[in-house]
């Protein structure tokens, strides 16, 4: 099948048909993310400065009340965890990556492949690189009973923080608002 047919990143584009499905309002959204599919060049490596797929992790305690943000660096912002694919289309693979490499906290697994949430947002000039679009793929992430971090270069700080909180935070990023009120109206297991 030619580059741009529908088996093109098949597991990525299911994902995203059943995020979708999950979220009708975001339907515009949605569809910016399978449009940068269908572009001929690899949108999972950063060179692609027209816009590039990352991965990041909603990274949940335990619990489930809390969730762990990064104070980033470069962004100087609180943000969730994660990163550029550099390559891979495995974008859980690479939030759950950027979440182990960020955090430091031992014993994280993937929740489930399905998408938690997505976000494309400009990435603003910085040491030579142009602006840039991130389409950033969100997964679940959850932390074992060892919740402890470790800070490493690309933050200032890590911290656990309760969903709850950061829902009702009106100067907490916009994005970390919508996903914490993901998290708090998803549907409990019994």
């Amino acid at each position: 099948m030619k580059r741009g047919g529908s088996m093109r990143y098949a597991p990525l584009r299911r994902q995203l048909a059943a995020y979708a499905g999950r979220w009708p309002p975001e339907a515009g959204t949605t569809a910016a993310f399978v449009d940068l599919l269908e572009d001929a060049g690899n949108p999972f490596v950063r060179e692609r400065l027209a816009g590039h797929f990352t991965g990041s992790a909603w990274v949940v305690g335990a619990g489930g009340d809390r969730t762990l943000l990064t104070h980033h660096r470069k962004l100087g912002r609180w943000l969730q965890p994660g990163g550029h694919a550099d390559g891979d289309a495995d974008l859980a693979r690479v939030a759950l990556r950027e979440a182990e490499e960020e955090t430091g906290v031992a014993g994280l697994r993937l929740e489930a492949a399905a998408i938690f949430d997505l976000d494309r947002h400009w990435i603003p000039e910085r040491d030579g690189l142009p602006g840039h679009w991130h389409y950033d793929v969100r997964y679940v992430v959850r932390a074992g009973a060892d919740e402890r971090f470790v800070v490493g270069e690309e933050s200032h700080a890590l911290a656990w923080r309760p969903v709850a909180e950061i829902a009702a935070d009106p100067a907490a990023d916009a994005s970390l608002r919508r996903m914490a009120g993901k998290w708090l109206s998803r549907p409990r297991e019994p």
